[in-house]
């Protein structure tokens, strides 16, 4: 008997495995071919900005912080031990109230024996004086004595601490039965006090250790610290934006008010200290808050404009890459203003242009990402703004 081997036809698979191997193929080509075409559409939206106007902002942008614009810390006249503090931290206080007192008593003493001695003295000089004797010596006693006086009521009135300014009470560094030293001076945090003194307080430096620190949270201020290259193109007057870390969307304009003459250094970088006064006080700012401060140091407005990161400099020559029929040509230009994420074309370019962005570039500056290369305009912490 013949045995027959049955064998699976094949016909239908092979025909659909070679269909699948050549639609495989096909759609590689295809996808081959669109993404690696030079010149295409997709691939060229991707990496260019339009030439348009805008305006260009050159800016320094630091951190800050804000502190009350007048501050004083209030320091007994007289030592002794404190008897009576009238205020806590929070108090509002008017110039010249109590705060605090020490015990008097040997101030006093000072004083009654201080004003015997010029009653003598004084009985001295009217004898001398209805006598016809000299009285040149007694009336320098009485002189003498006058001052005496005058310097022992001094410490009776200085054991009384007065508020030097109006403002709110932030710190109180004592308690009853400590010992209240005195101290002198009459300056306070950004603010001179003008000598201010009452009922013998005296207002001290805002970093002394007086018993009683006093702000005035009505006045705030901005305080700044700006590298030596930036601080060099800044000028007194000019407008600045400060916009608050713990309050999203609070923002405020601000005008710089001073510069310091002396520089500060700190691990090898020299900085100048700045002073902004605010415009509008927002709600919520208080002393102490951390800021970001923007200070405007140019503006060109309506003018040709293009992504920073666009030009390349290489000395004095600038250039752009622009597309033109699909191809990359090399272009120089003329810039004018130089901001962080928009440069001014004064030439070599005109509107509606396409210019081409490095292919390791972020995103399009113009619309607010990416931040300066090159032409960055060298401002430490890049400040320049684009379209508003």
């Amino acid at each position: 008997m013949r045995v027959r081997r049955l064998i699976p036809a094949r016909g239908p698979s092979l025909l659909v495995n070679t269909g699948l191997v050549v639609a495989v193929l096909l759609a590689g080509g295809w996808a081959y071919t669109t993404f690696t075409a030079p010149g295409t559409a997709s691939a060229g939206e991707a990496r260019t900005v339009p030439v348009s106007r805008a305006t260009v902002t050159s800016a320094v942008s630091v951190p800050g912080s804000v502190r009350s614009a007048a501050t004083a810390t209030a320091t007994f006249a007289t030592a002794g031990p404190i008897t009576e503090i009238a205020v806590a931290v929070g108090d509002s206080v008017k110039k010249g109230q109590v705060l605090a007192r020490v015990d008097a008593s040997a101030a006093k003493r000072e004083l009654a024996a201080a004003e015997a001695d010029l009653d003598a003295a004084q009985d001295a000089a009217d004898r001398a004086a209805e006598t016809d004797s000299p009285t040149s010596q007694a009336d320098a006693a009485v002189t003498q004595a006058e001052l005496k006086v005058a310097a022992a009521r001094e410490k009776v009135d200085g054991a009384t601490l007065t508020a030097p300014i109006a403002g709110t009470v932030v710190a109180v560094n004592g308690s009853v039965g400590d010992s209240g030293t005195s101290a002198g001076g009459a300056t306070g945090g950004g603010a001179t006090t003008g000598g201010a003194t009452g009922g013998g307080s005296t207002a001290s430096g805002s970093g002394g250790d007086g018993l009683v620190q006093i702000a005035d949270l009505t006045r705030l201020e901005v305080t700044a610290a700006v590298p030596e290259a930036d601080a060099t193109r800044l000028k007194a007057g000019m407008p600045a934006t400060v916009s608050w870390n713990a309050l999203p969307g609070t923002t405020a304009d601000a005008t710089l008010a001073a510069i310091d003459p002396n520089a500060t250094t700190a691990n090898d970088v020299v900085t100048y200290g700045v002073t902004l006064s605010l415009k509008d006080r927002p709600d919520a700012a208080r002393p102490g808050q951390s800021v970001q401060v923007t200070v405007t140091l140019d503006t060109a407005e309506n003018v040709v404009a293009v992504s920073a990161l666009a030009v390349t400099s290489a000395g004095n020559r600038n250039t752009v890459t622009v597309l033109e029929n699909g191809s990359q040509v090399v272009r120089p230009v003329e810039v004018g203003l130089r901001g962080d994420q928009l440069v001014e074309i004064t030439s070599g370019l005109t509107e509606g242009d396409r210019v081409v962005l490095p292919s390791t570039g972020g995103a399009d500056p113009s619309t607010g990402g990416g931040r300066g290369g090159p032409a960055g305009g060298g401002l430490t912490g890049g400040g320049g703004r684009g379209n508003r």
